[in-house]
């Protein structure tokens, strides 16, 4: 499950599934690439997750390893997880040298914290969608919103603003597209192998749209 940068309302909705008798919690979305050599659309599964405040939640051993198997041998590594987006590569490689995480999300965090609370097993399944080297530009960073849709009218007055960014947020919105269509790739891989018959509940914050406004492959 992921919220689409809403982690309080993630929280909410994972605290009423565990409720509502989860077999387990599984964290599925787009990371930030922490570890050089990374490319966007590279997926990982989670070894474990490592919060800002220094927790470490361990991903369910088993869990991680079906993922990792129905996703062609993606690699079993740790993440970070924070609150607020990582978005220079000074940044990103500080979080590397300092937790050893390969990538950063603002959810797998909160999923584990939850999934520990209830005595779930956790697993995570994340793709990178800007490699380490990579800068996230300002609008495409105020271009999501917490539902994942895209705001266009910010994204156009950032612009405005610094015309400069034009190229880094046409890079990203490759970088964006590889990433979306490798997790949908992934999703599709998981329905049969986890004997999953329906898998969209699992995906809540994937947009319908990269962030230049194409429609992405479903």
């Amino acid at each position: 499950m992921s919220g689409g940068g809403d982690g309080a309302g993630l929280a909410r909705a994972l605290d009423q599934a565990a409720a509502n008798k989860a077999s387990a919690i599984i964290s599925f979305g787009v990371a930030g690439g922490l570890a050089p050599g990374l490319a966007s659309g590279a997926a990982l599964v989670a070894r474990s997750i490592v919060a800002e405040d220094g927790q470490r939640y361990y991903g369910d051993p088993k869990w991680s390893r079906r993922l990792s198997t129905a996703l062609g041998g993606a690699p079993i590594v740790d993440m970070a997880g924070v609150d607020a987006p990582v978005v220079d590569h000074a940044t990103k490689h500080a979080l590397h040298l300092r937790t050893g995480a390969f990538a950063v999300d603002m959810e797998s965090h909160i999923a584990a914290r939850v999934a520990a609370a209830h005595g779930l097993p956790f697993a995570a399944f994340r793709v990178v969608a800007d490699p380490a080297e990579r800068r996230l530009p300002h609008a495409a960073l105020v271009g999501m919103q917490a539902d994942g849709s895209l705001a266009l009218g910010a994204v156009a007055r950032s612009l405005l603003r610094d015309p400069r960014q034009v190229p880094q947020l046409l890079q990203a919105a490759l970088d964006a597209r590889a990433a979306f269509t490798a997790l949908l790739r992934g999703r599709k891989m998981l329905v049969g192998a986890l004997g999953f018959t329906e898998f969209r509940e699992l995906v809540l914050d994937l947009p319908p749209e990269d962030v230049i406004g194409r429609s992405l492959p479903v």
